[in-house]
């Protein structure tokens, strides 16, 4: 049976899962913010001191044994974290509750002359939008196992978001929307474990180095639209909770959606998997949209399940195109479907010549046996 993210599917309060997870009675705080250093909270949170650095992170770590009052007050509000990466400082967090709305829309705008050495797809990006200035976000962000109540939000009526170091969002859950439209990672982006209770919106965001989103919930509306992946990405065990958009998206490298379920409608159309495509166990409980999607590597549906309509019209397989028991309620639709004259048949246990391979050595054997036994008895 697949696993599926208990946040996808069951009523928990976020209260009850965010204090489920840090239910002791003391804790440690490490922190390189301005509060006083080697001191403790009345409650038992201890002050651990550190180094006082421009060029250190925003720092806040609460110990998994903080009382929720004690993260309450140690919470870090989100106009630290802005003022911070106006700084050009990363931001360091782990177990701690963030307040406030994250608005990186209110960065300042560089020109692009001041950016070294632009990789290609980012050029590309800014030959497509008539780019001259965007948003830069210098140092890594790392938000783990924390809450964040108020929304996160890129969007702005011009520019690019550029976050140069990588990102570590791992097993924190977002209260409100996080919207990272039009930002572009060029460092290593990870959200596993972590969960979306509103909306998730990556609109035209380009990924250049791997992201994984293994194991996350996703909540009420998830949005790729136009999205690029140019390295791999992970979407394993994950669950989405509603509408998941993934139309006209390119993964320029292997995706990987095993055991992934679909809540609700989900939309691939017009998108391009150049790499192998792995839907392997994945479960769509309504509407799935393939429809002029472009399969160039080889993509696998084995044992996948389709409680409603499978469009994959006017999609084109130019590898191997594996759908081996998979389990469709309704009849799929594959008209005008095209399947390249060359492509491969699935490999292993499921190719059809190496069954029949199988079979011809067991019936050979059995008569070998039989007639070793016959002449034994003589």
């Amino acid at each position: 049976m697949m696993a599926i993210p208990y946040n996808a599917l069951m009523g928990l309060s976020t209260q009850r899962r965010f204090l489920g997870r840090f239910g002791l009675t003391t804790c440690v705080l490490v922190t390189a913010a301005t509060s006083p250093l080697g001191t403790a909270s009345p409650g038992g949170c201890v002050v651990e001191p550190t180094t006082p650095d421009a060029q250190v992170p925003f720092t806040r770590h609460l110990d998994t044994g903080c009382s929720e009052a004690e993260r309450e007050a140690y919470a870090v509000r989100a106009e630290e974290l802005l003022a911070a990466l106006k700084e050009g400082k990363g931001v360091d967090l782990a177990g701690v509750v963030v307040v406030g709305d994250l608005l990186l829309n209110e960065l300042p705008l560089v020109s692009l002359n001041s950016l070294q050495d632009p990789p290609p797809e980012l050029q590309a990006a800014f030959g497509r939008q008539e780019l001259n200035e965007v948003r830069v976000i210098s140092g890594p962000i790392s938000i783990r196992d924390s809450m964040v109540r108020g929304m996160i939000s890129a969007k702005g009526k011009e520019g690019l978001l550029i976050i140069q170091g990588p990102v570590s969002m791992t097993g924190t859950t977002f209260e409100r929307a996080v919207d990272l439209s039009r930002t572009a990672f060029l460092g290593p982006v990870d959200f596993s474990g972590s969960v979306f209770m509103s909306e998730g919106l990556f609109i035209q965001t380009l990924f250049l180095q791997p992201a994984r989103f293994q194991k996350t919930a996703f909540g009420t509306h998830t949005r790729f639209h136009k999205a690029t992946f140019a390295d791999t990405v992970t979407f394993l065990r994950s669950g989405f909770n509603g509408l998941a958009e993934f139309l006209e998206v390119t993964f320029e490298q292997d995706a990987s959606f095993s055991q992934t379920y679909f809540k609700m409608g989900a939309g691939f159309s017009g998108s391009r998997f150049r790499g192998m495509l792995d839907f392997s166990e994945a479960t769509f409980e309504r509407e799935a949209f393939f429809a002029f999607t472009v399969f160039e590597g080889d993509a696998y549906f084995r044992r996948s399940t389709f409680r409603a309509l499978a469009n994959f019209s006017d999609a084109e397989f130019q590898g191997v195109d594996d759908f081996s028991k998979a389990l469709f309620d309704t009849d799929p639709n594959f008209v005008r479907t095209k399947v390249s004259a060359s492509r491969r048949t699935p490999g292993g246990l499921q190719n059809p010549v190496f069954l029949y391979a199988i079979a011809g050595a067991v019936v050979i054997f059995m008569a070998v046996f039989v007639l070793a036994l016959r002449r034994g008895s003589q």
